[in-house]
Protein backbone atom coordinates (compact mmCIF):
# COMPACT_ATOMS: atom_id res chain seq x y z
CA UNK A 1 0.00 0.00 0.00
CA UNK A 2 2.81 2.39 0.87
CA UNK A 3 5.80 3.02 -1.39
CA UNK A 4 9.36 3.01 -0.14
CA UNK A 5 10.86 6.41 0.61
CA UNK A 6 13.54 6.05 -2.07
CA UNK A 7 13.97 9.66 -3.13
CA UNK A 8 14.25 13.07 -1.59
CA UNK A 9 10.96 14.73 -0.85
CA UNK A 10 10.20 17.83 -2.87
CA UNK A 11 7.56 20.50 -2.37
CA UNK A 12 5.07 19.32 -4.99
CA UNK A 13 5.11 15.81 -3.55
CA UNK A 14 4.40 17.14 -0.04
CA UNK A 15 1.62 19.33 -1.39
CA UNK A 16 -0.02 16.30 -3.01
CA UNK A 17 -0.50 14.37 0.25
CA UNK A 18 -4.09 13.32 0.92
CA UNK A 19 -5.74 11.22 3.62
CA UNK A 20 -5.75 7.60 2.47
CA UNK A 21 -7.24 5.95 5.53
CA UNK A 22 -8.82 7.01 8.82
CA UNK A 23 -8.95 4.82 11.93
CA UNK A 24 -11.48 5.37 14.71
CA UNK A 25 -10.08 3.03 17.34
CA UNK A 26 -9.99 5.70 20.05
CA UNK A 27 -12.71 7.39 22.07
CA UNK A 28 -10.50 10.25 23.28
CA UNK A 29 -7.44 12.29 22.30
CA UNK A 30 -4.45 10.42 20.87
CA UNK A 31 -1.64 11.93 22.94
CA UNK A 32 1.47 10.45 21.28
CA UNK A 33 2.63 8.37 18.32
CA UNK A 34 5.88 6.64 17.41
CA UNK A 35 7.19 4.67 14.44
CA UNK A 36 9.39 1.61 14.70
CA UNK A 37 12.85 2.28 13.27
CA UNK A 38 12.10 0.19 10.16
CA UNK A 39 8.89 2.12 9.54
CA UNK A 40 6.76 -1.03 9.46
CA UNK A 41 4.82 -0.36 12.64
CA UNK A 42 3.16 2.63 14.29
CA UNK A 43 2.17 2.79 17.95
CA UNK A 44 -0.05 5.34 19.67
CA UNK A 45 -1.24 6.08 23.18
CA UNK A 46 -4.45 7.85 24.09
CA UNK A 47 -6.27 9.59 26.91
CA UNK A 48 -8.76 6.70 26.74
CA UNK A 49 -6.02 4.52 28.34
CA UNK A 50 -5.38 2.48 25.20
CA UNK A 51 -2.26 1.68 23.20
CA UNK A 52 -3.01 1.00 19.54
CA UNK A 53 -0.63 -0.67 17.08
CA UNK A 54 -0.85 -0.28 13.29
CA UNK A 55 0.77 -2.07 10.37
CA UNK A 56 2.17 0.68 8.14
CA UNK A 57 3.02 -1.59 5.22
CA UNK A 58 -0.52 -2.95 4.95
CA UNK A 59 -2.28 0.13 6.29
CA UNK A 60 -4.21 -1.85 8.91
CA UNK A 61 -4.97 -1.82 12.62
CA UNK A 62 -3.12 -4.68 14.30
CA UNK A 63 -3.92 -4.64 18.01
CA UNK A 64 -5.31 -2.56 20.82
CA UNK A 65 -3.90 -2.92 24.33
CA UNK A 66 -5.31 -1.28 27.45
CA UNK A 67 -3.68 0.39 30.42
CA UNK A 68 -6.81 1.18 32.41
CA UNK A 69 -5.00 1.12 35.75
CA UNK A 70 -2.06 3.39 34.89
CA UNK A 71 -3.13 5.32 31.79
CA UNK A 72 -0.77 5.87 28.88
CA UNK A 73 1.14 8.80 27.39
CA UNK A 74 4.43 9.38 25.55
CA UNK A 75 4.55 5.85 24.14
CA UNK A 76 7.88 4.96 22.50
CA UNK A 77 9.14 1.83 20.78
CA UNK A 78 12.30 0.30 22.18
CA UNK A 79 14.70 -1.27 19.68
CA UNK A 80 12.27 -4.06 18.88
CA UNK A 81 8.69 -3.92 17.69
CA UNK A 82 7.72 -6.25 20.53
CA UNK A 83 8.17 -3.78 23.38
CA UNK A 84 7.56 -0.15 24.23
CA UNK A 85 7.84 2.29 27.11
CA UNK A 86 5.24 4.81 28.19
CA UNK A 87 4.57 7.31 30.94
CA UNK A 88 1.64 7.09 33.30
CA UNK A 89 -1.35 9.35 33.79
CA UNK A 90 -2.83 7.64 36.84
CA UNK A 91 -1.70 6.44 40.30
CA UNK A 92 1.89 7.70 40.03
CA UNK A 93 4.49 9.02 37.57
CA UNK A 94 6.32 5.76 36.98
CA UNK A 95 7.59 4.96 33.47
CA UNK A 96 6.53 1.51 32.38
CA UNK A 97 8.29 -0.96 30.06
CA UNK A 98 5.69 -3.06 28.26
CA UNK A 99 5.89 -6.30 26.32
CA UNK A 100 3.55 -5.82 23.37
CA UNK A 101 3.59 -9.53 22.62
CA UNK A 102 1.71 -10.59 25.75
CA UNK A 103 0.65 -7.20 27.17
CA UNK A 104 2.67 -7.62 30.37
CA UNK A 105 4.98 -5.16 32.04
CA UNK A 106 8.65 -6.11 31.96
CA UNK A 107 9.95 -3.42 34.31
CA UNK A 108 9.02 -0.22 36.13
CA UNK A 109 11.16 2.91 36.31
CA UNK A 110 10.22 4.80 39.48
CA UNK A 111 11.70 8.11 40.57
CA UNK A 112 9.80 11.03 39.10
CA UNK A 113 7.44 12.69 41.56
CA UNK A 114 5.45 14.71 39.04
CA UNK A 115 4.13 14.30 35.49
CA UNK A 116 6.66 13.09 32.91
CA UNK A 117 6.85 15.60 30.06
CA UNK A 118 9.21 13.87 27.64
CA UNK A 119 10.61 10.43 26.84
CA UNK A 120 13.43 9.82 24.38
CA UNK A 121 14.90 6.43 23.49
CA UNK A 122 18.55 6.33 22.51
CA UNK A 123 18.85 5.48 18.81
CA UNK A 124 21.79 3.15 19.45
CA UNK A 125 21.25 1.29 22.75
CA UNK A 126 18.84 0.63 25.64
CA UNK A 127 19.15 4.03 27.30
CA UNK A 128 16.05 6.11 27.97
CA UNK A 129 15.89 9.80 28.80
CA UNK A 130 12.99 11.36 30.71
CA UNK A 131 12.11 14.90 31.75
CA UNK A 132 9.49 15.79 34.35
CA UNK A 133 7.56 18.59 36.02
CA UNK A 134 9.57 17.71 39.13
CA UNK A 135 12.42 19.66 37.45
CA UNK A 136 14.65 16.64 36.87
CA UNK A 137 15.99 14.77 33.87
CA UNK A 138 16.65 11.09 34.49
CA UNK A 139 18.67 8.56 32.52
CA UNK A 140 17.55 4.94 32.57
CA UNK A 141 18.80 1.63 31.20
CA UNK A 142 16.00 -0.70 30.12
CA UNK A 143 17.88 -3.61 31.70
CA UNK A 144 17.73 -2.12 35.23
CA UNK A 145 14.96 -0.51 37.30
CA UNK A 146 17.49 1.84 38.89
CA UNK A 147 18.01 5.38 37.68
CA UNK A 148 21.41 5.63 35.94
CA UNK A 149 21.73 9.41 36.16
CA UNK A 150 19.91 12.40 37.62
CA UNK A 151 20.22 16.02 36.50
CA UNK A 152 18.35 18.73 38.39
CA UNK A 153 17.11 21.58 36.24
CA UNK A 154 15.86 25.08 37.02
CA UNK A 155 12.44 24.60 35.48
CA UNK A 156 10.24 22.07 33.67
CA UNK A 157 12.58 20.22 31.26
CA UNK A 158 12.03 18.35 28.03
CA UNK A 159 14.93 16.28 26.73
CA UNK A 160 16.01 14.40 23.60
CA UNK A 161 18.90 12.30 22.31
CA UNK A 162 20.69 13.34 19.14
CA UNK A 163 20.49 10.95 16.13
CA UNK A 164 23.81 9.29 17.00
CA UNK A 165 23.03 8.79 20.69
CA UNK A 166 26.22 10.60 21.74
CA UNK A 167 24.75 13.78 23.20
CA UNK A 168 21.39 14.90 24.49
CA UNK A 169 19.70 18.26 24.75
CA UNK A 170 17.59 19.61 27.58
CA UNK A 171 15.26 22.59 27.15
CA UNK A 172 14.21 24.28 30.39
CA UNK A 173 10.74 25.74 30.04
CA UNK A 174 11.54 28.96 28.18
CA UNK A 175 14.90 29.67 29.81
CA UNK A 176 17.69 27.90 27.95
CA UNK A 177 18.83 24.83 26.03
CA UNK A 178 21.69 22.73 27.42
CA UNK A 179 23.77 20.16 25.55
CA UNK A 180 25.28 17.22 27.45
CA UNK A 181 27.84 14.62 26.45
CA UNK A 182 26.35 11.26 27.40
CA UNK A 183 29.74 9.97 28.60
CA UNK A 184 30.27 12.86 31.02
CA UNK A 185 26.84 14.36 31.64
CA UNK A 186 27.51 14.43 35.39
CA UNK A 187 30.08 17.17 34.77
CA UNK A 188 27.36 19.48 33.49
CA UNK A 189 26.48 20.76 30.00
CA UNK A 190 29.25 21.43 27.50
CA UNK A 191 27.17 24.16 25.89
CA UNK A 192 24.28 26.32 27.07
CA UNK A 193 22.36 28.85 25.04
CA UNK A 194 19.32 31.05 25.62
CA UNK A 195 18.18 31.63 22.06
CA UNK A 196 14.64 32.92 22.51
CA UNK A 197 12.73 34.98 25.03
CA UNK A 198 9.34 33.31 25.07
CA UNK A 199 6.50 35.45 26.41
CA UNK A 200 3.20 33.72 25.93
CA UNK A 201 3.87 29.98 25.88
CA UNK A 202 5.93 27.11 27.31
CA UNK A 203 8.35 24.85 25.49
CA UNK A 204 6.67 21.44 25.35
CA UNK A 205 8.82 19.25 23.10
CA UNK A 206 12.35 19.08 21.74
CA UNK A 207 13.62 17.17 18.71
CA UNK A 208 16.90 16.93 16.82
CA UNK A 209 16.61 16.86 13.06
CA UNK A 210 17.48 13.46 11.55
CA UNK A 211 20.72 14.95 10.15
CA UNK A 212 21.63 16.26 13.63
CA UNK A 213 22.11 19.84 12.49
CA UNK A 214 18.96 21.46 13.89
CA UNK A 215 16.84 21.54 17.03
CA UNK A 216 13.07 21.92 16.87
CA UNK A 217 11.25 23.34 19.89
CA UNK A 218 7.49 22.91 20.05
CA UNK A 219 5.32 25.07 22.29
CA UNK A 220 1.79 25.23 23.65
CA UNK A 221 1.33 28.41 21.63
CA UNK A 222 1.27 29.11 17.92
CA UNK A 223 5.06 29.41 17.52
CA UNK A 224 7.62 26.69 16.73
CA UNK A 225 11.34 27.45 16.96
CA UNK A 226 14.14 26.08 14.78
CA UNK A 227 17.68 26.40 16.13
CA UNK A 228 21.18 25.53 14.99
CA UNK A 229 22.07 22.44 17.02
CA UNK A 230 25.74 23.40 17.29
CA UNK A 231 25.62 26.99 18.51
CA UNK A 232 21.97 27.48 19.44
CA UNK A 233 21.43 30.39 17.10
CA UNK A 234 17.81 30.81 15.99
CA UNK A 235 17.36 29.81 12.36
CA UNK A 236 13.70 30.75 12.07
CA UNK A 237 10.35 30.58 13.82
CA UNK A 238 7.10 29.30 12.39
CA UNK A 239 3.96 31.05 13.61
CA UNK A 240 1.16 30.41 11.14
CA UNK A 241 -0.46 27.43 12.86
CA UNK A 242 -3.55 28.03 14.99
CA UNK A 243 -3.38 27.04 18.65
CA UNK A 244 -6.37 28.72 20.23
CA UNK A 245 -6.54 26.28 23.14
CA UNK A 246 -2.98 26.68 24.45
CA UNK A 247 -2.23 22.94 24.21
CA UNK A 248 0.99 21.10 23.32
CA UNK A 249 1.05 20.46 19.58
CA UNK A 250 3.82 18.25 18.23
CA UNK A 251 6.12 19.43 15.46
CA UNK A 252 8.38 16.98 13.64
CA UNK A 253 10.80 16.61 10.73
CA UNK A 254 10.66 14.71 7.48
CA UNK A 255 13.32 11.94 7.29
CA UNK A 256 15.58 14.15 5.14
CA UNK A 257 15.26 17.09 7.61
CA UNK A 258 13.97 19.31 4.80
CA UNK A 259 10.37 19.75 5.95
CA UNK A 260 8.70 20.42 9.28
CA UNK A 261 5.15 19.31 10.04
CA UNK A 262 2.74 20.41 12.75
CA UNK A 263 -0.94 20.12 13.51
CA UNK A 264 -3.23 22.88 14.72
CA UNK A 265 -6.41 23.34 16.71
CA UNK A 266 -8.46 23.92 13.57
CA UNK A 267 -7.60 20.46 12.21
CA UNK A 268 -5.12 21.56 9.52
CA UNK A 269 -1.54 20.37 9.06
CA UNK A 270 1.09 22.99 8.33
CA UNK A 271 4.27 22.11 6.45
CA UNK A 272 7.30 24.42 6.29
CA UNK A 273 10.64 24.25 4.50
CA UNK A 274 13.44 24.15 7.08
CA UNK A 275 15.89 25.88 4.72
CA UNK A 276 13.76 28.83 3.68
CA UNK A 277 11.36 29.05 6.63
CA UNK A 278 8.48 29.38 4.18
CA UNK A 279 5.28 27.40 4.41
CA UNK A 280 5.24 24.67 1.78
CA UNK A 281 1.75 23.30 2.25
CA UNK A 282 -1.45 23.55 4.26
CA UNK A 283 -3.03 20.11 4.33
CA UNK A 284 -6.69 19.77 5.23
CA UNK A 285 -7.56 16.42 6.74
CA UNK A 286 -11.09 16.81 7.97
CA UNK A 287 -10.18 16.35 11.64
CA UNK A 288 -12.81 18.17 13.68
CA UNK A 289 -10.63 18.09 16.79
CA UNK A 290 -7.15 19.56 17.29
CA UNK A 291 -4.35 17.63 15.56
CA UNK A 292 -1.97 16.89 18.42
CA UNK A 293 0.53 14.59 16.69
CA UNK A 294 2.04 14.64 13.20
CA UNK A 295 4.96 12.45 12.11
CA UNK A 296 6.47 11.25 8.84
CA UNK A 297 7.33 7.58 8.45
CA UNK A 298 11.13 7.05 8.49
CA UNK A 299 11.06 4.49 5.64
CA UNK A 300 7.80 4.80 3.71
CA UNK A 301 6.25 7.66 1.78
CA UNK A 302 3.52 8.23 4.36
CA UNK A 303 2.49 10.78 6.92
CA UNK A 304 0.32 10.23 10.00
CA UNK A 305 -1.77 12.73 11.94
CA UNK A 306 -3.70 12.14 15.13
CA UNK A 307 -6.57 13.88 16.89
CA UNK A 308 -9.23 11.59 18.35
CA UNK A 309 -8.75 9.64 15.13
CA UNK A 310 -5.65 8.38 13.35
CA UNK A 311 -5.16 9.39 9.71
CA UNK A 312 -2.68 7.83 7.27
CA UNK A 313 -1.62 10.10 4.39
CA UNK A 314 -0.20 9.25 0.97
CA UNK A 315 0.92 11.39 -1.98
CA UNK A 316 -1.83 11.54 -4.57
CA UNK A 317 0.62 11.40 -7.47
CA UNK A 318 1.13 8.51 -9.88
CA UNK A 319 3.66 5.96 -8.61
CA UNK A 320 5.98 6.58 -11.57
CA UNK A 321 6.44 10.18 -10.39
CA UNK A 322 7.50 9.24 -6.84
Amino acid sequence: MYSELTMKLVSYVVQSFRVAKVFSENSDRINSVDFSSDGNTLISSSDDDSIVIYDCEKGTHKRTLHSKKYGADLVRFTHTENSAVHSSTKIDDTIRYLSLHDNKYIRYFSGHSKKVLSLSMSPVDDLLLSGSLDKTVRLWDLRSPNCQGLITQSDRPVASFDPEGLIFAVANSTEDVRLYDLRSFDKGPFNTFAPIKEKDSDWTDLKFSPNGKMLLISTNGSIIHLLDAYNGKPITSFSSRLNSKGIPLEASFSPDSQFIFSGSTDGAIHVWNSDTGLRTALLQCGHSNPVHCVQFNPKYMMLVSASNQMAFWLPSMPDDEL
